[in-house]
């Protein structure tokens, strides 16, 4: 009869974790020495089987015992815990957690260090950068002493994440490479290599840091495709691929890509399902299917996945401005850590402007700029440089706003994102329509237009549609609109206007834009004064 412990063991060597499970789990139930049984936990947790690996791991955690291996047993007990953990059974992890402690006794030794993963995670959590860090630290020595290469990575992994935290980014990254080399050498197993690459990966996303995320990705997919039989990880790898291809216009791959994810990561559920949901959402809101977008932002908040901004810009395109204020002031209140702050500014600007809030959209674009001079990111630099040209543009200063939107315009078209880029032309166009330069408009709105249809991006090309077509001069006016203009030039607000005329204030918003339009200027003051020029008021 095959040695079915030995084969398995050659089968776990080779990565072949389907094979291993399978011979390391038909083996008699006392067959199998304690290595043995660590080996049928990792496979069972790489192939997705998450209660057989939390069951070897109780049963590798006995042996340990039974064999006078306290230590090893805590290590056994931990990633019991860690499995639990993911699934959101935090109750049962606690325990394992504490019979760890108990096992040790105050010991020095690996798993000591082990244990104070969690705490780390939690400070992370909790905005405690400066505790995580010091965790890691710690964390850090442990690994050191007993030579625990996996225990190493995760150190190295959570200062990293700590010091982005603290707003130290290139600090940060650097610490996100050096671990990266250490698992590519195939100095770490494979569950910590996993957890290294998707947890960096997420980071560089997360900090706006396309080149080394998409650099990163690409070296996961290949880790992945090296390894067939993953579950957990190539979900994850997926999710991150969707969101480099979005941002490199394949948007059909991308809606294609984060599908797959989404089917993957589902059973059972993954800790990335929520991000999964929010790409897909993404997706189908740039491409205008709103109803399809909110069930899947639904989806990923109930996957523990917040859904915002992008629920916020969903609520702004079905004509609720008031709801969409509402919705990303709440989230800019609650998010406290600055590198998870520049897509919710952004979209605060988006949704101040239309509200008629300049104040709030200035006071958003400033803190984004604030941000993206602390960073490296060319992305975010010109995220910024596009909200301080867009807050420009209403604010009456069409001179900065196109040296502002000229810049954003430049980076997109560096960083090879095309729907960025056309959004930046949009906004360039109205900026040349301030200066009555109709000629250069009708050159930006051709290109943001081709843009945009080759994307699929429905609400968008409506908009160039609508700008291209509207007649200019003070004949163009609508009675509603001279009524507004009228308003506006008594100094009053969106709010009141809308109070005074019985309409909404995303009517005074959109009434105030062909105002804009077709008088050719980009904000209050420049239209009161070309109001008076043309013997309106």
């Amino acid at each position: 009869m095959t040695d079915r412990p030995a084969a398995g063991a050659v089968a776990f060597t080779r990565g072949a974790w389907a094979e291993a499970h399978r011979l390391l789990s038909a083996a008699p139930p006392d067959g199998l020495a304690a290595a043995d049984l660590e080996r049928l936990a990792v496979a069972a947790y790489l192939t997705g089987r998450d209660d057989a690996a939390v069951a070897a791991w109780e049963r590798a955690h006995r042996r340990r015992l039974d064999h006078g291996e306290p230590a090893d047993a805590a290590q056994c007990a931990f990633w019991a815990a860690f499995c639990l953990m993911l699934r959101g059974e935090l109750a049962q992890a606690g325990g394992w957690l504490h019979r760890a402690e108990t096992v040790i006794d105050g010991r020095e030794c690996a798993a000591a260090g082990y244990l104070l993963i969690p705490a780390l995670l939690g400070a992370l959590d909790a905005g405690e950068a400066v505790a995580a860090r010091d965790l890691a630290v710690r964390v850090g020595e442990v690994a050191e002493r007993f030579g625990d290469a996996d225990l190493a990575a995760l150190a190295v992994l959570g200062h990293g994440q700590a010091l982005v935290a603290l707003g130290e980014e290139p600090a940060g990254m650097a610490r996100f490479d050096d671990v990266m080399l250490s698992v590519r050498s195939g100095e770490v197993g494979p569950i910590v290599s996993g957890i290294v690459y998707c947890a960096v990966v997420l980071a560089c996303m997360e900090c706006f840091d396309l080149g080394r995320a998409g650099e990163w990705t690409r070296a996961l997919d290949a880790w992945c495709e090296g390894q067939p039989d993953l579950v957990p990880y190539r979900g994850q790898c997926l999710v991150h691929q969707s969101q480099l291809q979005q941002a490199a216009g394949e948007w059909t791959k991308a809606s294609t890509t984060v599908r797959s994810a989404c089917e993957r990561l589902a059973d059972p559920p993954h800790p990335a399902l929520g991000l999964a949901c929010y790409q897909e959402a993404e997706l189908l809101r740039l491409r205008g299917d709103l109803d399809a977008a909110a069930d899947a932002y639904a989806r990923a908040s109930r996957a523990g996945q917040p859904p915002m901004p992008g629920l916020a810009l969903l609520e702004l395109a079905r004509g609720d401005t008031n709801g969409a204020r509402a919705g990303i002031r709440r989230a800019l209140a609650e998010e406290v850590q600055p590198f998870r702050r520049p897509a919710l500014l952004a979209a605060a600007v988006e949704i101040g402007l239309a509200a008629g809030q300049i104040d709030e959209a200035h006071e958003a674009a400033d803190e984004l700029r604030e941000i993206a001079a602390r960073s490296s990111s060319p992305a975010l630099l010109a995220m910024a440089e596009h909200a301080l040209g867009s807050v420009a543009l209403v604010s009456g200063a069409p001179s900065d706003a196109l040296r502002h939107l000229r810049s954003a315009s430049d980076g997109w078209r560096r960083l090879r994102m095309p729907y960025e880029a056309a959004r930046a032309s949009v906004q360039l166009g109205r900026a040349c329509l301030a200066y009555d330069d109709r000629t250069a408009a009708d050159l930006e709105l051709a290109a943001a237009r081709e843009t945009f249809s080759a994307l699929g991006a429905r609400a968008d090309l409506a908009e160039v549609d609508a700008l291209s077509a509207r007649p200019h001069g003070a004949s163009a006016l609508s009675a509603r609109e001279l009524e507004v203009l009228a308003h506006v030039a008594e100094g009053r607000t969106n709010p009141e206007i809308a109070e005074e005329l019985s309409i909404s204030t995303h009517t005074v918003a959109r009434h105030l834009e062909n105002i804009f339009a077709k008088a050719g200027v980009s904000g209050r003051a420049a239209a009161t004064a070309w109001a008076y020029e043309q013997g309106l008021l």
